[in-house]
């Protein structure tokens, strides 16, 4: 058995208090900046994705209008290692302050809407798409996509013409 002992003096014991208090603190702080937002919230995007309404309300801030019920929810597997595919993607993840780095190895969502309003397709339905990752109910990642043949994709951003803001590195290929 190991038994300590020590005189204490009422200042002693308050110095003792406050030291412990300034380290609870500390490892409180510690732990609630090192749980870092899974996603940057910059210019007042809202993350938001546990339920339906608030993936909708995610994409319609950049002025999307989708159909509310996704054409289909996947889960996917985020590589350990990305392949050059996965490093293009996550360019466009990059450009949109989101990284899909430390996520990977994780499991996440994917939710897959149609767009109604992408200038220039209002009248092709189910044409153009828009993809969001999430993971632990906040959007990690996504973009808008075609799914024509010479297709393309981008971030959430919605362009201001009817020309696609950035091509996929395949199509860029074919049509280059």
């Amino acid at each position: 058995m190991f038994v300590v002992s020590f005189k204490s003096s009422k200042k002693k014991l308050a110095v003792l208090a406050a030291a412990g208090i300034v380290l609870v603190g500390a490892l409180i702080w510690a732990g609630v900046s090192g749980m870092a937002e899974p996603t940057a919230n910059v210019s007042g995007i809202n993350y938001s994705a546990a339920t339906n309404d608030e993936r909708v309300n995610f994409i319609s801030q950049f002025g999307w209008e989708i159909d509310t019920d996704p054409i289909e929810v996947e889960e996917v597997l985020i590589p350990n290692e990305f392949t050059d595919v996965y490093k293009n993607y996550n360019e466009i993840q990059k450009k949109q302050k989101l990284d899909l780095e430390k996520y990977k190895g994780m499991r996440v969502k994917r939710w897959t809407y149609a767009v109604k309003n992408y200038p220039g397709y209002e009248n092709k339905d189910g044409v153009i798409r828009a993809n969001i990752l999430v993971y632990d109910g906040r959007v990690i990642g996504g973009d808008v996509c075609s799914v024509e043949l010479d297709g393309f994709m981008h971030g959430f951003e919605k362009p201001t013409q009817s020309a696609p803001v950035t091509q996929t590195p395949e199509t860029q290929q074919t049509t280059g």
